[in-house]
């Protein structure tokens, strides 16, 4: 068996460099650990950013993959598969939209987001210059129109330029929305809780706020759910708890728990009046596997009771969380919802406490410049919280 080092210094052979990646290996998973090719175990607090809300190596997931490779894995969209019907009825009514495109990632979701919003623009007046509010210090995914949204000129800098008629308000501040807002303006888009950014919840007056106003203006609100859905927050998605429904929402992440899926979802309204068969496509999106995955996802959700499972949990990390603000000067704040939290770190590199932390065999990450952010499984016991703030601890 090779070691870590050895796997690394082959993977930098033929691998683009476009990640600082950790220098460990990772092999394999059992519930909440994870195990390098050397045999070492990690605690992880990070699940495969905000990924793996079942844990690894599920048994009745697994089973469900195994038996649809050996039935049938790709189609394309030129047909109908089962599996692809069943996620997206489970889908629709998880949401309480109406229907559903699957896509590859979350990223794709976000592109086929922004095309509904321009292509409903462009069915009511004709025209092409409509004009999409987005958020400073929001992250939406890597490609050019997913980057244009993202309110981050650190990574658009060197892209540019970028699509445009894309206009930046400070997210909470209902007025900086308003300020944006022209008769060109046909989305709001934003995540529920700015995860890359910060890890910032929205606040109520704020998400309901921006609705009332798409609602008197006839905008499209554009959700996006990618980390902050699927459970993690404690209600199946994160605008739920808001009582806000937007028009279109994208989710990917947990939403295959593993396998790359990503889906943009829209509520009637939307669904009638903006994409027709050729405007948008995907080979792959819908796949009989990743739909197959999305589907037990959904029943494994229901049949393990898992949203009220991070209802139960999330008080106790919160508590734990919370002593170690009052304990560490440098631990400023605690922010979050639900398994979605960040400790703001003043003074004290937040990439140096993430490494510790690696040594310890704890993962962790980052978020925002000076944020550790801890997105778990949704499975993590009460132990699996005091080993973490054993080995964070000892970190710190």
């Amino acid at each position: 068996m090779m070691c870590n080092k050895e796997y690394i210094d082959r993977a930098e052979q033929v691998i683009l460099h476009t990640y600082n990646r950790f220098q460990i290996v990772l092999e394999k998973g059992q519930g909440v650990r994870l195990y390098d090719v050397e045999g070492k175990e990690y605690l992880d607090f990070a699940a495969g950013i905000a990924v793996f809300a079942l844990g690894y190596n599920h048994p009745e997931y697994s089973k469900t993959l195994k038996e649809q490779i050996d039935k049938i894995i790709h189609t394309s969209n030129l047909y109908y598969n089962v599996p692809m019907t069943e996620a997206a009825e489970k889908l629709v009514k998880a949401t309480g939209l109406s229907k559903v495109f699957f896509t590859n990632s979350g990223t794709e979701a976000i592109e086929g987001a922004i095309k509904v919003a321009r292509k409903y623009a462009y069915l009511k007046d004709g025209s092409t210059d409509h004009e999409i509010i987005a958020m400073n210090h929001s992250f939406h995914g890597r490609s050019l129109g997913a980057l244009s949204v993202t309110g981050n000129p650190h990574y658009q800098e060197p892209f540019k330029p970028l699509i445009g008629g894309i206009r930046f308000a400070q997210f909470n501040d209902l007025e900086s929305v308003k300020a944006q807002i022209t008769e060109k303006t046909c989305a709001v888009i934003m995540e529920t809780v700015q995860g890359e950014g910060g890890i910032y919840p929205a606040t109520e007056e704020f998400l309901q706020g921006v609705r009332k106003l798409c609602d008197e203006k006839d905008i499209l609100l554009v959700l996006d759910e990618i980390q902050c859905g699927m459970g993690r927050t404690g209600s199946m998605f994160a605008c739920q708890s808001y009582g806000v429904q937007p028009d279109v929402m994208t989710c990917a992440k947990a939403l295959g728990c593993g396998v790359p899926v990503g889906a943009f979802v829209l509520n009637e309204k939307t669904a009638n009046a903006s994409l027709v068969p050729g405007d948008h496509g995907t080979t792959y999106g819908g796949n009989p596997l990743a739909c197959a995955a999305v589907s037990k996802v959904f029943d494994i959700f229901e049949q393990e009771h898992i949203l009220e499972h991070v209802q139960k949990i999330t008080p106790y990390l919160e508590e734990k969380l919370d002593e170690l603000v009052d304990k560490y000067e440098f631990i400023t704040a605690r922010r979050g919802k639900g398994l979605m939290q960040g400790l703001v770190l003043e003074g004290k590199p937040v990439g140096d406490v993430v490494n510790k932390a690696l040594e310890n065999g704890l993962l962790v990450i980052s978020a925002g410049g000076n944020v550790l952010r801890l997105v778990p499984p949704l499975v993590i016991t009460e132990k699996d919280v005091d080993e973490m703030i054993e080995k964070l601890e000892k970190s710190l």
